[in-house]
């Protein structure tokens, strides 16, 4: 019995540290962030690839750009090109921000209820707060061009354009954004979704900045 008991104790250590290596944040801590700046060129991120690129310069110069950056972007189907959804982008998780707190420990997690994702969590690269709705100039307009579980919407051209072109347009179109504060006209979930709220009003710079955004998106490590 004396051995059984102690079988059981060893046994439930192991899980407890199982557990909280799991959710401890590892050394570098930092594998999820919100850009300090977008690009510059409204909607036109020079696609997913040069949203990736630039997720990548911004983890480079905070000291994270060892890791495989990618944005939580979705692209929808055309012709040519298969859908992306963002949800499959970014890898399985954990993710911590960039003063080690966790966002989420995995995709469904990510997308379910149970994420930490606010405006004070949703550090930028450096670790600073992003402007929310009730700050001057509003900056919770985040691009994803997403549904709320992270998947891509058509991008049948009948239908409201929702990634400005596939991130490549700075005019005509709009793109589908959440609230990284959580925080909209009411409380209903599209108004505080942090991932698929509303469509901007156009794709320029000067449009996202008028609909309470800046170009900004989300970046997750993928490795």
């Amino acid at each position: 019995m004396r051995r059984n008991a102690r079988a059981l104790a060893v046994s439930a250590a192991a899980i407890a540290l199982l557990t909280a290596c799991q959710t401890m944040p590892p050394s570098d801590p930092m594998s999820f962030f919100l850009t300090s700046e977008g690009p510059g060129d409204g909607g036109n991120l020079g696609g997913l690839a040069g949203a990736d690129a630039h997720c990548q310069k911004l983890a480079t110069a905070a000291g994270a750009g060892a890791k495989t950056w990618r944005a939580y972007l979705s692209t929808g189907f055309t012709p040519t090109t298969p859908a992306v959804n963002a949800r499959d982008r970014i890898g399985k998780g954990p993710w911590f921000n960039a003063k080690g707190a966790m966002i989420a420990a995995d995709v469904d997690t990510l997308h379910g209820a149970g994420n930490k994702l606010t405006k004070e969590t949703a550090l930028n690269e450096k670790g600073g707060v992003v402007n929310g709705r009730t700050d001057r100039p509003n900056m919770h307009d985040i691009l994803t061009g997403s549904r709320p579980d992270g998947t891509a919407f058509s991008a049948d051209p009948r239908l409201p354009d929702m990634t400005c072109g596939g991130w490549t347009k700075n005019g005509a179109g709009s793109a589908m954004t959440g609230h990284h504060d959580r925080a909209g006209l009411d409380q209903n979930p599209w108004a505080t979704s942090w991932n698929s709220s509303h469509n901007t009003i156009g794709c320029s710079q000067d449009n996202l900045k008028a609909t309470g955004g800046n170009g900004l998106f989300y970046c997750f490590a993928a490795n």
